[in-house]
């Protein structure tokens, strides 16, 4: 099933999940990712998002203390994760698709792959920018932001490819991303709003928000977005927080901020971040769900302890 069906079908409280591939070279194997995946099913996963990296510049120094230049993709198999949870698990994936170190051209064989393999679900992102100027040749073109990749998915499902490919038209469903505390290249949050109406109007059919920690930004958001007229799912995106450590990360990585109250409590007695984090989240997954949002989508970052323990509750 699509995404959009799974909101507009919902009976009970619906949760979706994200998990990351693992890092090249690590000792993590698909079998772990298996293991995530087996946890959750007991919970009736509707869908499960992976995410996609681009390729970074790495400077790699050797034994004879030269220095060499390599592209380098941190973190693969996104395609083959997503083949695996839809047919060997039968939940719907969630492919994410990036503008940013894909050409167009490279994007259209992914989605065709992805539709090879029975999947009908993407989020649209523009992704982070590149460490590196990519060169591409005459014949290739870019998406530079989330709204033109829209658009790209857009075409192929009117059966429109690019060059002098043929192949049956593809209709997947379309999420994108939005920043409930604005996006930090965007001048405003009217501004982030306007793009955001701009990639429904192109075809997104759902949008996931960036993780916030105060339900209150996110109630507020959604608000605008109405006003702007903007109809479509806005699904809050929740992050578990689990150590003391990552009241400075989170904020410096993604670009959000947290409450007093939650940086007063994991301050005052860091040893228990992952026990404060944990209440936290339950708080706002229950205030979320009280309020009748669509679902509410955990970044699980391949941690999936502590979710269970706040969404064993509402199955």
């Amino acid at each position: 099933m699509r995404v959009i069906e799974h909101l507009n079908q919902v009976q009970k409280p619906l949760f979706s999940y994200e998990i990351v591939p693992p890092l090249r070279g690590s000792t993590t194997s698909i079998n772990e990712i298996f293991a995530i995946i087996e946890q959750l099913l007991p919970y009736d996963p509707k869908w499960i998002n992976v995410t996609t990296h681009a390729s970074s510049l790495l400077y790699v120094e050797k034994s004879d203390g030269s220095i060499t230049r390599r592209i380098h993709k941190k973190r693969p198999g996104t395609l083959g994760i997503c083949g695996v949870i839809q047919n060997k698990y039968g939940i719907d994936a969630v492919a994410h698709v990036l503008c940013q170190g894909f050409s167009q051209q490279e994007t259209e064989d992914a989605l065709i792959e992805l539709n090879y393999l029975g999947i009908e679900n993407i989020l649209a992102l523009k992704g982070d920018n590149l460490n590196y100027n990519r060169q591409l040749d005459a014949t290739e073109s870019v998406n530079k932001h989330a709204v033109d990749l829209v658009k790209q998915v857009a075409k192929m499902r009117q059966g429109l490819f690019l060059g002098d490919t043929e192949y049956p038209a593809i209709d997947f469903c379309t999420g994108v991303a939005t920043y409930p505390e604005k996006h930090f290249e965007a001048a405003n949050l009217e501004l982030n709003i306007e793009y955001l109406k701009q990639k429904v109007a192109a075809g997104a059919q759902y949008v996931i928000t960036q993780m916030f920690f105060d339900n209150q930004k996110y109630f507020s958001y959604v608000a605008a977005c109405r006003a702007a007229g903007i109809t479509v799912p806005i699904i809050p995106g929740i992050k578990v927080l689990k150590s003391a450590n990552q009241i400075n990360s989170l904020p410096r990585l993604f670009h959000v901020d947290l409450p007093h109250e939650l940086v007063a409590q994991i301050l005052k007695s860091p040893q228990d971040a992952a026990f404060i984090g944990k209440e936290w989240a339950d708080m706002q997954v229950a205030e979320l769900l009280a309020a009748g949002v669509p679902c509410v989508h955990f970044f699980l970052m391949n941690d999936v302890g502590s979710v269970l323990d706040i969404i064993k509750k509402y199955n």
